[in-house]
């Protein structure tokens, strides 16, 4: 069992932290522009063809877009997994922050998937299943090479675990 430091709810006593691909940023700033950037482009033609007050919308979309654009760098940085012998950490959040504790012994399955963004810049996201629903996580930004080895660590340290009980 994960031993927490005196310090701090979010740090574990013995644990390395390893960082997420910084490939993950544009992967998820190319996202938010196209998820804010085509109603942006939309409010700014119905702006131009209607009354000026109709810009606010345009305006809050645009603020909006280069503060998720400013903010995802610094969200990604904050991603962080670490193994330990009996379960895996993971730490996200940069205002509010979470850490996720998964013992090897409760995974029922894990799953690799990248959508075709992420697929072309080479990185993919370890998805952890156990059997509540709330208690899965997931690992997003990994290098496929390492998340074909998490993947059969975890598996094989779950089915180690699950054999011992």
């Amino acid at each position: 069992m994960a031993t927490m430091s005196s310090g701090s709810a979010f740090e574990v006593d013995g644990a390395q932290w390893q960082s997420v691909s910084p490939k993950l940023v544009p992967v998820r700033q190319i996202g938010v522009a196209i998820g804010l950037g085509i109603p942006l482009v939309a409010s700014v033609v119905v702006a131009i063809v209607t009354t000026p007050v109709v810009w606010v919308a345009p305006a809050v979309l645009g603020i909006l877009l280069v503060w998720l654009l400013w903010l995802v760098p610094r969200q990604v940085r904050a991603i962080r997994y670490a193994e330990l012998e009996d379960e895996l950490l993971i730490r996200k959040g940069v205002l509010f922050r979470s850490m996720t504790v998964v013992p090897y012994g409760r995974m029922q399955y894990v799953d690799v998937d990248a959508g075709p963004i992420a697929r072309s810049m080479g990185i993919a996201q370890v998805q952890l299943h156990t059997a509540s629903a709330q208690s899965d996580a997931s690992i997003p930004g990994l290098p496929e090479a390492e998340a074909a080895r998490l993947r059969d660590q975890l598996s094989a340290r779950g089915e180690a675990r699950l054999a011992g009980l």
